[in-house]
């Protein structure tokens, strides 16, 4: 009687676990975006937001909570301390969130998180004036060759995408130039359209709106990119070199694997739903899909890449 009675307890816990693991989520999900609210981070989340709430079903409720400060690292550090339950999840940008363990002191490292998703790739881009002979990336070396430092490069700041692009593309194309770094994109495009820097370089998504003023040298990715489709990559033009601002997901770590496997399926299917990426062009934000243990893959390549350059040419 005692061991039926044992059995018979044990079938209704496992019943009620499983009930209860099937019922995630049961309260509002809380996304922390770490940059204010409507730059291209915000955007996204917003963006993505509907879908999620979509594709985990049950009646999910996906809120975004905006926590700006030190480069995304207030917010990033807000999610690696978090209750892994995964009620918070945040936005995660790279290479900067990794690039950022290694210039200053942060509250997390790569172990400090359940990867999800990576959605966006941004990819870099060099753009010059539009009266500038330089058109081309043969021409853009050919004159760097000629002269080395001489070629002023415009970006938004050091130890990000952009600097570790021109990085790449030293070592590509056996040339040398000269970086100017200003207090964001928008001021460094304005110095490029006035011929006060040489070239500029950044991501995509920031250049389209104005190319009536800038020529637009190469983009960043192994194919064309849907939103410029005109415009040839630099692997096309004799220059393996693919970057761009990635832009995803995290959970803190130790996230449970059913509640885990449970969101990476819900940014899985919202990446195959057409309204989606419609919905995600149209904000500006490049589709490219790195779920789970391959998004991990991605952050690890990633920071190894920063550590190179930190660890050979530190920009502090």
């Amino acid at each position: 009687m005692k061991l039926k009675t044992l059995i018979l307890s044990a079938c209704l816990v496992a019943g009620f676990t499983s009930a209860a693991m099937a019922e995630y989520p049961e309260k509002k999900i809380e996304i922390i975006v770490g940059y204010s609210a409507g730059g291209g981070t915000d955007v996204m989340a917003r963006t993505v937001a509907p879908f999620l709430e979509r594709y985990l079903g049950n009646g999910a409720t996906v809120v975004v909570k905006n926590m700006p400060g030190a480069s995304g690292q207030i917010g990033v550090t807000e999610v690696a301390n978090a209750k892994p339950d995964g009620y918070t999840i945040g936005t995660y940008n790279l290479p900067g969130m990794m690039a950022r363990t290694l210039d200053r002191k942060a509250g997390y490292s790569a172990d400090s998180f359940t990867y999800l998703a990576n959605v966006v790739d941004d990819p870099n881009v060099i753009v010059t004036a539009k009266d500038s002979p330089i058109t081309t990336v043969d021409k853009l070396v050919e004159a760097a060759r000629k002269e080395p430092g001489a070629i002023t490069v415009g970006m938004s700041s050091l130890g990000g995408d952009d600097h570790f692009f021109l990085i790449r593309l030293q070592n590509e194309s056996q040339a040398e130039y000269t970086i100017v770094p200003f207090k964001g994109s928008a001021p460094a495009r304005t110095a490029v359209m006035g011929g006060h820097v040489s070239m500029g370089i950044f991501n995509l998504s920031e250049v389209l709106g104005f190319r009536d003023d800038l020529n637009i040298v190469g983009v960043a990715r192994p194919e064309r990119s849907d939103l410029a489709p005109n415009v040839p990559t630099f692997t096309e033009q004799g220059f393996k070199v693919v970057s761009g601002s990635m832009r995803g997901f995290v959970a803190p770590a130790n996230l449970p694997k059913d509640v885990e496997t449970k969101l990476v399926n819900a940014f899985k299917k919202a990446y195959q739903d057409p309204e989606f990426s419609k919905a995600m062009l149209a904000s500006g934000n490049p589709v490219s899909l790195a779920a789970g243990d391959d998004f991990k893959v991605l952050n690890q390549e990633q920071f190894e890449f920063a550590r190179h350059v930190w660890e050979t040419t530190p920009w502090k």
